[in-house]
């Protein structure tokens, strides 16, 4: 058996919960970029004996849309799929039932999957923190659960998991985080951009069309030269505060043995 680790995340949280949830198989993971604009899915070789873990963040309810094509040009070959979807404290609404549909038109048998919470890359004060090490432990026991379902072979081919189908409708945020007077051009948010949305050769610059306003950018910059208009976000802040009170919860979906 083989382990493969393909994660879409700008700001690093659903890298975390991914890495954690991996690390339950005890064994090294091969790891590949989604949000790499060089990646290749022919380079991504399964087998039905493999195990890969898809993890990404959820977009408005939705997966990140460049991440779908990505994924698009996997060939899963039967392999065991992990969907995760990782949210920041509001809801994933249709994430993980549009990943898990992605994962199986790819070829995966998609046999468990994962919701969890990471700090929502926008209004920060939401989720703060999280994964935290409440959500740690959580996400250990969930690797383990998931682990010892597929090496027993006590498990379905077909997960089930909450969403609606047709989705949502997909909405892009508006707000396009752009460089402040600090910015000196050194080029590292437009190399590391997801959609290529920052040219390389105008790093102050941003194509607004192409933009997700993942905030890969405002993550990264040393000189913490992107930013989005602050009064802007602490209207939006306000407006989310119901949906996104309280501790939402990760939760664990295993396909049921037919």
């Amino acid at each position: 058996m083989k382990l493969v680790e393909l994660v879409f995340s700008p700001t690093g949280g659903t890298q975390r919960v991914a890495d954690r949830l991996v690390a339950g198989w005890k064994v090294a993971a091969e790891r590949f970029d989604l949000s790499d604009r060089a990646f290749d899915g022919g380079r991504v070789v399964l087998s039905p004996e493999d195990v890969c873990l898809v993890a990404v963040p959820s977009f408005g309810g939705r997966v990140p849309a460049v991440a779908v094509e990505r994924l698009a040009g996997v060939a899963g070959n039967g392999a065991t799929a992990v969907a995760v979807a990782v949210y920041g404290n509001r809801a994933y609404e249709d994430t993980l039932l549009e990943l898990k549909q992605t994962l199986q038109q790819a070829g995966f048998r998609c046999r468990a999957a994962v919701a969890a919470v990471a700090e929502h890359s926008i209004m920060h004060i939401y989720a703060k923190g999280r994964p935290d090490e409440e959500d740690l432990a959580e996400l250990d026991r969930f690797a383990a659960q998931i682990c010892e379902a597929v090496a027993a072979d006590r498990i379905g081919d077909e997960v089930q998991v909450p969403g609606n189908f047709p989705y949502k409708a997909y909405g892009v945020i508006p707000l396009k985080p752009h460089a402040t007077l600090q910015c000196e051009g050194c080029g590292l948010c437009a190399r590391r951009c997801p959609v290529g949305a920052i040219p390389e050769e105008d790093p102050k610059g941003l194509d607004e069309g192409k933009c997700i306003s993942c905030m890969r950018c405002v993550s990264l910059c040393p000189r913490h030269a992107r930013s989005l208009p602050q009064q802007v976000v602490e209207q939006m802040t306000d407006r989310m505060r119901q949906a996104c009170d309280g501790r939402k919860p990760n939760t664990c979906f295993l396909a049921p043995v037919r």
